[in-house]
Order: structure tokens, then sequence, then C-alpha cells
């Protein structure tokens, strides 16, 4: 601490300093509050691992002007790396050498990002450690850091002596060790994330990196592995205590004497044809240790001291894997996303080829889908790992709700630079349409989780078949886990229920969600209908003949995708709180269609090597017939709000509505344009509505013009008279 000379305080300045401190901590209660109910909102970020100190990087963000910029290192990484020669490659490419010079580097490059009004979220590695307890040159990487670099005035006092200490264990308690990088021929260990002591170290660079300027966390290498140390033993007995009772773990898992039982494994993820109940138990403990661990660490501890920090993890989805892969694919539906401001979903190698004649596109579209409907409309992106198709991936995440980013994408190349500045600039210009926007879709796909749970990944394959068959037939569908609360009560009340008013021949009820994963309140799911891959009636074959008649029809071709979207109400603010299923959420004043072409020039014999090879074929003009939505909705078909809604022994009621279906009317089309990135002008579109009979809706007819990769069509709305 800084001796600064002051004199001791009188008793006056000790009662005010005593009622500073007390208003201090009241706002740090409110602001944490208040962001536990506001959301962050951004629609365009870059991502780097890499070129973040080549000195055309700073003049790119200059020009792309993006509003996030996910770039520097603060956990394990930097830790294990930054003081020693192997610092500079993969995976953080540290421009300098040394903790001290190192992190001080980051701290310039945040006030220069900051300077440029970019919100900066560092990756923090929370438990891959490279380095050697021993070797003939002493500890190595982190091993060599947490004994002889610790700076206690920096990082506080270390929470164990021994490092390892920290570390997973097997069986025998050995330290889980692989080396499959040898970074530096250095092997790779696991911190626990469940050791209490491993929370504290996670801590200390948590409020380091707040210290050196960052605005939030990314937390990568979230995984759990087969962990036999004290903390993981005692915490899975105490999960199995809570869940079953001594009956239920005797018929179901053979296990007579919790206390005693020796576990063999306690495994996380595993392939599912060796799955067993008990494996999935060990899986849903894994998630949500994990999950407790990130909410004490990011979301209480680091909104202790920066009550606006953002929090996001880096997760993996590749081609919807599951049980095998997905950070998150047995937590439960009340944790999944809570606290949490941004998502990052890696596809791997899923989703950055195409094979056009067999109808593969590479693309995201259906992940992203699921990713917005299950965190519930708040900022994601993809981490497609594409370097050709920069266009393609920036529209493809615009289209679906996501959030842009440049990650693997050499902006060094001038060309390469050139696209990614032209699309930024364009969702910039457009941002009261990106901005904090929700789906307008037609048709609910559910994600079968409950199906996953039980072991049946079969399921999985239904559900991308049915998804691919409706993408190529251009529905306008979203994607909600069946565990979800409109899920669930789309999948019960499929033939029942409160009409919807876009649909007025159709019924289905749903549940509203909130931030924090989920709310009490009833609410109309605007759905014509659903349709569940658990349904073994359902195929590819029917699943079109299953839909109702008078949805939106594009004669778009299959290598076309399309969505739809409403535009948010905050347009010029980084939090909102708009909530899906909100009470009085705003009725939309316009409706944008969104146009993905994935035509292309398939590189031959490889699947290239920069934008340079990325020839896309612009889609032809094609028409559109899309229905409008009924404007005015019923009160009687919102969800109650808080005012309005009645409790009895603590079940939320419904409160009659005041209104009825006849106060609904179809919303009137006033100007209908046509834009894409290539073209710097808005085009007005030729249009024709039409009522449909017994003057139950509209409909507005138009031709979408000729485009090269990303076309968006702009509905102004205005209610019929």
């Amino acid at each position: 601490m800084y001796d600064l000379g002051l004199s001791p305080l009188t008793s006056r300045a000790k009662r005010v300093s005593l009622r500073l401190a007390q208003v201090f901590t009241s706002w740090l209660l409110f602001a944490g509050a208040v962001h536990a109910t506001e959301r962050v909102e951004f629609t365009r970020m870059i991502a780097h691992w890499s070129g973040y100190a080549d000195p055309g990087y700073l003049p790119f963000v200059d020009d792309a002007k993006p509003e996030v910029a996910q770039v520097g290192f603060y956990g394990a990484h930097f830790w294990s790396l930054a003081d020693t020669p192997f610092g500079s490659g993969y995976p953080a490419h540290l421009p300098v050498r040394g903790h001290r010079e190192c992190g001080e580097w980051f701290a310039r490059l945040n006030t220069e990002l900051h300077r440029r009004g970019v919100k900066i979220v560092g990756h923090l590695n929370v438990k891959f450690l490279v380095g050697d307890p021993q070797s003939p040159e002493g500890p190595r990487g982190f091993f060599r850091f947490y004994r002889d670099q610790w700076d206690e005035k920096l990082l506080g006092p270390k929470p164990v002596i021994d490092p390892l200490d920290l570390l997973e264990k097997d069986k025998t308690g050995k330290p889980l060790s692989e080396q499959n990088y040898s970074i530096g021929g250095m092997r790779e260990y696991w911190a626990c994330l469940n050791n209490p002591h491993w929370r504290q170290v996670l801590k200390a660079w948590v409020r380091c990196g707040i210290a050196r300027g960052v605005d939030g966390f990314i937390a990568n290498y979230f995984y759990r592995h087969d962990c036999h140390c004290d903390y993981c033993v005692t915490a899975f007995r105490q999960y199995l205590r809570e869940r079953f009772t001594a009956g239920e773990l005797k018929q179901r898992f053979a296990i007579t004497n919790l206390a005693a039982h020796p576990f063999d494994e306690i495994a996380a993820w595993h392939d599912p044809a060796q799955s067993t109940p008990l494996r999935r138990e060990m899986l849903r403990f894994s998630q949500i240790a994990n999950k407790k661990a990130f909410d004490e660490v990011f979301v209480k501890f680091g909104r202790s001291l920066k009550p606006d920090l953002i929090a996001a993890q880096w997760n993996h989805l590749g081609d919807f894997s599951q049980i095998s892969g997905d950070e998150r694919c047995f937590l439960p539906a009340d944790l999944w996303g809570k606290d949490e401001d941004y998502l990052w979903y890696s596809t791997g190698d899923a989703a950055n080829h195409t094979d056009l004649a067999a109808g593969v596109l590479g693309e995201g579209t259906l992940q992203a889908r699921y990713i917005r409907g299950a965190f519930d409309d708040k900022p994601f992106t993809l981490g497609k790992y594409e370097s050709v198709r920069i266009r393609t991936a920036i529209a493809e995440l615009a289209a679906n709700g996501g959030a842009p980013m440049g990650f693997y994408t050499a902006f060094e190349d001038p060309e390469a630079r050139r696209e990614i500045v032209r699309y930024y600039s364009f969702l910039r210009r457009h941002e009261p349409l990106y901005r904090a926007n929700r789906s307008h879709p037609e048709v609910l796909l559910l994600f079968p989780r409950r199906r996953v749970h039980e072991g049946d990944v079969a399921a999985i394959g239904r559900f991308k078949e049915l998804g691919k068959h409706l993408l190529d037939a251009h529905v306008l569908f979203d994607v909600l886990p069946d565990d979800s609360k409109v899920g669930q009560a789309s999948r019960l009340s499929r033939s029942g229920g409160t009409p919807d008013p876009r649909f007025p021949d159709r019924r289905v009820k749903g549940a509203g969600t909130g931030r924090a994963g989920g709310g009490s309140e009833v609410t109309e799911a605007p759905y014509a209908t659903t349709i569940d891959p658990s349904d073994m009636t359902i195929t590819v074959s029917n699943v079109l003949q299953r839909l109702p008649s008078g949805l939106s029809r594009f004669s778009a071709p299959t290598t076309v995708r399309v969505s739809a979207s409403c535009p948010g109400n905050a347009t010029g603010a980084m939090k909102r709180t708009i909530l899906r299923g909100e009470a009085d959420a705003p009725e939309p004043t316009e409706i944008t269609l969104h146009f993905v072409n994935y035509n292309r020039e398939e590189p031959k014999g490889n699947r290239g090597s920069g934008v340079k090879d990325d020839k896309p074929i612009a889609s032809p003009a094609f028409e559109a017939d899309f229905k409008l939505p009924m404007s005015g909705p019923s009160p009687a078909l919102r969800a109650p709000s808080p005012l309005s809604a009645g409790e009895s022994d603590g079940v939320r009621r419904r409160v009659p509505g005041r209104g009825s279906m006849s106060a609904q009317r179809a919303a009137r089309a006033i100007r209908v344009e046509f834009l894409t990135p290539e073209a710097q002008q808005a085009g007005e579109l030729e249009c024709e509505q039409v009522t449909e009979p017994g003057g139950r809706g509209a409909r507005l007819r138009f031709r979408v013009p000729g485009f090269l990769v990303y076309g968006i069509v702009r509905i102004e709305l205005a209610n019929s008279e």
C-alpha cells in the first residue's frame, strides 16, 4: 500500500467516511442487482488469439468499428507461458516476454481499445496448465510461476503451498496429465474447478485482469475430467444424496452405502454408446459443478469488483455433439446461460466446408437458432474457423440473432479486411435492425434434450434431418430446447391451448422465460405449430405436410436460407431489459427478412486458403409471399405483468383478459425495401398486399432481387384502420 501522508481522521471525518462507505456499498449492491436484469447487447465483435500485436490491428479496429474485442490473455496460458521462450507461439501468441511486461502491454492495448469505444473481453483459461512440476532445470511453466513468480502484492497470498494440491487427480491420487500439445516439451495438467483453493487462484487472476482494464472475461477450457480428488468425490456423493433417496440409489445404481461406495470413475463427457444412467448422472454433476465454479468466480466475485463485468463462456457444439461434447448438454434448463452475458460456441470442423451437390452448405444456421433459443436471445457467436467464406460467416450470424466476429480471418490480407469492413459497416449503418432484435417465427422445432438426458442421441439425428428439411423449404422457425418453459408447454399442448393471434386456426400455449433462466408467468408462444423430433410419427417425408396452410412462402433456391426478425426498441444502448415473453413487449413496427446465399464455386481438391478462394455465385431473384402479423393482440393473449398477475399458495394464476380475438387485425405494409452490403443505397420494392379468405389475415407479395451473399428486406408496418 502507498503511504500518502494523510493525518489521522477526526471523529466527524470518520462518520463521514463511514457514511460514504455505506453509500458506496449500497451502490455496488444496486448496480449488481441492475446487472442481473439488464442485458449486454452488441452486434459486432472481433476475436483474435494471434495477430493482435500486428501494427495493422488498431487501424483495422478503426475501420471495422466493432463494439466488442475478444482479445488478451489473463488465465492459465498467460501465467504458464508469459515468462518462457514459448509464449509467443500457440495458443496465446503473447507479444512480449515476462509477466509484468506482457501484463502492461495488454493494459496499454486495453486503453487504446477503450479510446476507440470498444469493450474488451479477455480470455481466461480456467484450468489448462502447461508446465512440469520437476525437470532437470527445476519446475517449468505454471509450476515455476507458482513456486517462484507468484507476486503477492499483485495476486494476494498463495492459496496453498504445493501447486500439486490444486490439480485433478486419478483414483491413485496421481495428477492427471497429458502431452498432446507439448508446448516447449512441457506436459499439460488440469486444475480442479471443484477445489476451493483453485477458485481462489482464479479470483486473483480476475482481480488482476480487471485492474488491467478488461470489461469482461470469456472462460475457456471449461471442462471436467475423471477427477477423484477429495473435493470431487465428496461433492459427487453430496450430489447423489440430494438427488436420490437411499432406495433409489440402490435400485437405479446398485449403491447400497453411499458414504463408503467406491467409484471406479466420476466421468464427464463419454461415448454415448457406452453411456449408462450412472455415467449420465456423473456428467450432469460435472456440468453443474463447473457452472457453480463459474458463478462463484465471475458472477459473484467478479461483479463484486466490477458490477457491469461481462461474463461469457467458450463452449463446443460441433455438429450437435451430445454426451461426448457440449459443455451444457446435461446442465439443467434453469442454469443454462443464467447470469451470463454472451456465449461462444465452437462448431469446429462441422460448418466450414461445402459439398453443394450433396446439399452440404457448410453452415451453422441450425446451431445458431438452437443457441439463440436456449440462450433467450442474448448475444452469441459461432467459432467456425472460417477464413475463406468471410462474408457468409458474418451474414449467417447477423441473420440469426448472433454477433459476427472476425476470428481466424486474416485482416492483414487487404481483400479479407475490405470485406470485413464492408459487412461490419453495413451492420453498423442498419444497427436498429440488429441490436436486441427478436426472431419472428411461424413454426417451432424442439431440440430433444429430454431424450438426450435419457441417453438417446439418435433423437439428435432426427432433429438435424428435420431442421435441414425445414431450412431447405424456407420455413420460418425457431429452435427451443424441449425442457425450456416454452418448449415444455409447446410440446405438451400441441393440440390445445389459446389461439395464436397470427394463425387464428392454430392453438399453442407456451410459458415465458426470463434473463436468469426461467419465469413463472404464462404467455402465448407465437408458433403456428410445434415439431417434436421425439414424435416418431413425424418424418422428413411428411413434416411439410403436417405444417398448417397459410405459412409464408419463398421460391428461393435451396442454397439460400431465410429468417425473419423484429427490431429491438433500445437501439442506442448497450443494455436492454426486453425479455422473451415480457408482458408488454412492443408490437413490431417492422419485420426484417434475411436471406443468406451459400452458393459458390467450390475450390477443387481443397477447401481454399483465404478470401481469394471465396467465389460466391449470386442468387437469382425469387418470389416471396409473406404472411403479415396480426396487430393489437388481445390482453388475454399476453403474459400477466407483475401488477396484473395473482398468486395463490405460491402458484401463479392467470388473470382474465380484457379483450378478445375480435380486437385482432392485420398489420399493413407501408414500405418495402431491399438492402445488401454490396450496394450503398436501399431499393424500394413493388409489392401487393392481399386479404386472406374470411378476412382473417393478410399477405404481402413481392419479388426479392438477386444478390451475392446477403440481402435483407425491410417491411415497415402500420395498423390497418
